[in-house]
């Protein structure tokens, strides 16, 4: 009986590997002696609907471009599954794979930290700009690791706002604190742990108290005996956050904030750029929800793509990263989801996401702590989320 399991537990084993990243077959050899260009290009991507929509797109319009590459989107949708995209590609390549399906990742920069920290730099192909033409023009780096990623599309998180009803809107974290305080109720942040806007308030209200730039993309334990402080502010706010029922209510996910806010229950929010100008300009809320950034800023990131070694055609790889920085893809990324291109905008069309114009990647204040991220949300969830 114990060796019929065995056998049953490793053939779901070998299935699973095949289903997810497994190994595909050679190439077969041309009458040269040279192999065949590989056609299929896998690309792996994770987070919200919006952004399996806007790959949608992109690789419909590159495989439509070119007759070299077909690029098949792999996309898991974020909060779905137990297994990360991270947890897959550690996998694999701790189990030793070769000439997988893992071809091109798509990484936000605390995935990438992550990954780097459990498999290191060399279990990527290094990106050569030279190989990838449109990358020259591309200023915006990776806070951990630049030559093994690709940035494409900047991501950052704002203040969002009623234009009709904030008329004095703070340009400080200071006088944001103070107007919480002088406007009880009016405010909200979501759920650390449900999306990455409430996450990116609450790191940069501890973090502020934190002088070493170092501790911001870190994930070396030490830095949470330097959180007391931050977390004390945090309690100090808690009473003059938005209430329901008589109770302090932490919203569900990014969206449970700015929907709030669209319908009047509160004035001001944390969001993401791209969400709100996207919503805004598609109706779903109200023209008078205006973005702001605030300093020291709340956290921004570069969402970046990286090639992994144990995938099956780089080649195929690169010439779709260098599509995604062609004017075409980064037009498309501006219009789809309001994403902060990272090329030069000059030819590009961008009325109705001006506001894009005003945020500087190069300016983006990084917060990448890896896998401390959960023991920090654990934190928030014990001492904060408890408070009543």
């Amino acid at each position: 009986m114990k060796k019929l399991f065995a056998l049953l537990l490793t053939l779901a084993m070998v299935l699973s590997l095949a289903a997810c990243g497994g190994k595909k077959e050679e190439a077969p050899a041309q009458s040269g002696g040279e192999s065949e260009v590989i056609k299929e290009v896998n690309l792996w991507a994770t987070g919200s609907d919006n952004v399996r929509e806007i790959f949608e797109t992109l690789t419909e319009k590159f495989n439509a471009s070119q007759d070299t590459y077909e690029v098949k989107l792999n996309f898991m949708l974020s909060g779905t599954g137990t297994q990360t995209m991270v947890d897959m590609i550690v996998a694999a390549q701790k189990a030793g794979q070769t000439n997988t399906d893992y071809d091109l990742v798509d990484f936000s920069g605390d995935d990438w930290s992550k990954i780097i920290a459990l498999v290191g730099e060399e279990a990527f192909h290094k990106i050569d700009a030279s190989e990838i033409p449109n990358a020259a023009s591309v200023e915006a780096k990776c806070a951990v690791s630049p030559e093994y990623s690709q940035p494409y599309r900047g991501t950052t998180v704002i203040l969002a706002y009623n234009a009709d009803k904030v008329d004095n809107v703070p340009t400080t974290y200071e006088e944001l604190k103070t107007w919480i305080k002088e406007h009880p109720g009016r405010f909200a942040y979501n759920t650390p742990g449900t999306g990455g806007a409430g996450d990116s308030f609450v790191r940069t209200s501890v973090y502020n108290f934190i002088d070493d730039e170092a501790a911001m993309t870190s994930a070396d334990a030490k830095w949470a005996e330097q959180w007391d402080e931050g977390f004390a502010l945090l309690e100090e706010l808690h009473p003059y956050m938005y209430q329901s029922g008589g109770s302090i209510v932490y919203p569900n996910k990014n969206q449970g904030t700015l929907d709030l806010l669209a319908q009047g229950e509160i004035d001001m929010c944390p969001n993401w750029a791209d969400m709100v100008l996207s919503q805004r300009a598609a109706g779903s809320i109200p023209d008078s929800i205006k973005i702001t950034t605030i300093q020291p800023s709340f956290t921004g990131s570069v969402q970046s793509l990286s090639i992994p070694t144990i995938g099956s055609n780089p080649e195929g790889a690169k010439a779709f990263i260098d599509y995604m920085l062609s004017e075409e893809a980064q037009s498309l990324l501006v219009t789809q989801m309001a994403a902060i291109p990272l090329v030069d905008t000059a030819n590009m069309d961008m009325t109705g996401y001006e506001d894009l114009q005003t945020l500087d990647v190069s300016n983006f204040r990084i917060l990448s702590i890896g896998d401390l991220s959960t023991t920090f949300n654990e934190r928030w969830d014990n001492e904060i989320a408890t408070l009543g």
